[in-house]
């Protein structure tokens, strides 16, 4: 599990191709790589992913073939930098608020808005995924806990501010339109959402 609070935005420093899937490695500071071990599960963009090869700082890890084709994985390259957050440990403060670094769809950016102090970006997803996005909800976006602002069921977008704060620490701070970013929908959300749904389903059936 993780809480959607960015620890820290880390260079991608190789990417090599394999058959059937691609490995990367991430520099970490060094109060993220300590005590890390093979095996752990870490977000990188809002995506979970297992240690497999710990040198010094220099912490790797293989992406699938589905998670390539079905995230911003896909199209990261060496020299990228991309969110990290280490999986939560009991007793951890929730900052954010619980996500499980399982990817739902992707958005894409199709606006972005700067004044002082402040920036915002409209994101376009599938409208079908806008059952689950609501104005004041949770979203994961890159594995950043965010709060929904001005959501459009029928066109498909919704608006998140990002205080100078997060764009300093997140990869917020360079993105731009057309760019793509990987999304979780809050679990709570759509457990709900899908449990009404399945009840008057139901209730009209009989």
């Amino acid at each position: 599990m993780y809480t959607g609070i960015i620890q820290a935005l880390c260079p991608v420093v190789e990417m090599i191709d394999k058959p059937g899937l691609k490995s990367f490695t991430v520099e970490m500071p060094t109060r993220l790589a300590d005590g890390l071990q093979i095996g752990a599960s870490v977000s990188i963009d809002g995506t979970c992913f297992t240690v497999t090869k710990i040198d010094g700082a220099r912490v790797s890890f293989d992406a699938m073939q589905e998670t390539l084709a079905k995230t911003t994985i896909g199209s990261l390259k060496a020299g990228d930098s991309v969110n990290v957050e280490r999986s939560a440990k009991m007793g951890d403060e929730i900052g954010g608020h619980p996500m499980s670094g399982h990817v739902s769809t992707m958005a894409e950016i199709v606006d972005v808005a700067e004044s002082e102090n402040n920036k915002s970006m409209t994101f376009k997803v599938n409208p079908s995924w806008m059952r689950f996005i609501f104005s004041k909800g949770f979203i994961g976006l890159d594995g950043a806990s965010l709060t929904v602002v001005d959501a459009d069921a029928k066109a498909g977008t919704f608006k998140v501010h990002f205080i100078p704060e997060t764009l300093k620490l997140t990869r917020f701070g360079t993105k731009k339109i057309g760019d793509h970013v990987n999304v979780e929908i809050d679990p709570q959300t759509q457990v709900i959402v899908e449990t009404v749904e399945r009840v008057l389903s139901e209730k009209t059936s009989l």
